[in-house]
């Protein structure tokens, strides 16, 4: 129970509880200096690992494309390493991201553009084709992608641009989940939101599909009803029901329609990913297995922490 405070408490030390706002497509003053590269290893998912490959392969390196950083994908972080001269640890953090970026712009060709490009895609829904040509389009995308988060909007993918990029938030998109509460605050991290889509994947077929509550603004910061959910990596889920029906109704883990089985496996699939920082939800017999933890409040909802293995806010660091 301590270590559950503890965890709380360094997320919400010194930050007060601002009022509700609107998602707007402007980021913040606080979320622009927030900005950073996200830090990215072994069993992470997620757009941002395939713009890691993209680059990897525009790099040289032998890497499949498939949004998972498998063995493969961790061989080859650690190979463009060795050759930047940096420690071949395989983690994609802040000194091996801002070597293995391209520069690209109009006339541009090649991975690095595609990684540009799905990354539009899924973060700004921008609806361009992965062909890897830096046209008009996708420089439109680009200059929309830099006004809004405040940068020169010249059409350039430069380091900065990249880091902006890879830090946006995206929103759940998957047939094995399903949505409550309202979608502007359904924003998350690349990483955050595929590895509970792939957590769901792996229950859906059995209990249904995983019902996703708040995670985040769409650039972060705070907003009424929560002191946590700032950075995009918490993310609320309903527990499973014993109909599968949880997308319709909720339920607490001391009602009838509560299924513990269901929602154990859901917290092990969450936990498969490597990843979980601690998941908060207040059923005694999963906290005995040692599956989640008490926090005042979290009856009715499972609270899973991301975490990654770098990250400005130790709350947050695996």
């Amino acid at each position: 129970m301590a270590m559950a405070a503890g965890l709380v408490a360094a997320c919400v030390a010194g930050l007060a509880a601002p009022p509700a706002q609107a998602a707007a497509d402007t980021v913040s003053a606080q979320a622009r200096v927030q900005a950073f590269f996200p830090t990215q290893n072994l069993h992470n998912r997620g757009t941002d690992v395939a713009a890691i490959q993209y680059l990897l392969k525009a790099r040289g390196q032998q890497v499949t494309v498939n949004e998972h950083f498998d063995a493969g994908t961790a061989t080859a972080v650690k190979a463009f390493q060795r050759s930047q001269g940096l420690p071949a640890d395989g983690i994609v953090g802040p000194q091996t991201w801002g070597k293995l970026v391209v520069t690209v712009r109009a006339g541009s060709r090649g991975p690095a553009v595609q990684a540009v490009q799905h990354e539009l895609n899924q973060k700004r829904r921008a609806g361009l084709p992965v062909n890897g040509v830096f046209d008009s389009r996708t420089t439109a995308a680009v200059k929309a992608l830099q006004s809004a988060v405040g940068l020169p909007a010249d059409g350039v993918v430069d380091a900065t641009t990249w880091k902006y990029l890879t830090w946006h938030y995206e929103q759940p998109n998957s047939p094995y989940t399903c949505g409550y509460r309202t979608a502007d605050k359904r924003w998350g991290t690349a990483a955050a939101v595929a590895q509970t889509e792939w957590a769901a994947s792996q229950v859906a077929g059995r209990f249904g599909k995983v019902a996703i509550g708040d995670l985040s603004l769409r650039y972060g910061g705070g907003y009424g009803g929560h002191r946590s959910h700032r950075v995009g990596l918490d993310v609320d889920l309903r527990p499973m029901r014993d109909n599968n029906d949880q997308c319709r109704s909720g339920t607490t883990w001391r009602q009838a329609a509560y299924d513990r089985a269901a929602t154990r496996e859901l917290v092990k699939a969450l936990r498969a990913t490597g990843h979980v920082k601690v998941i908060f939800f207040n059923d005694p017999q999963l906290i005995r297995e040692g599956l989640t933890r008490h926090w005042k409040g979290h009856d009715d909802h499972l609270h899973v922490r991301f975490c990654e293995k770098v990250h400005p806010n130790a709350a947050y660091r695996c």
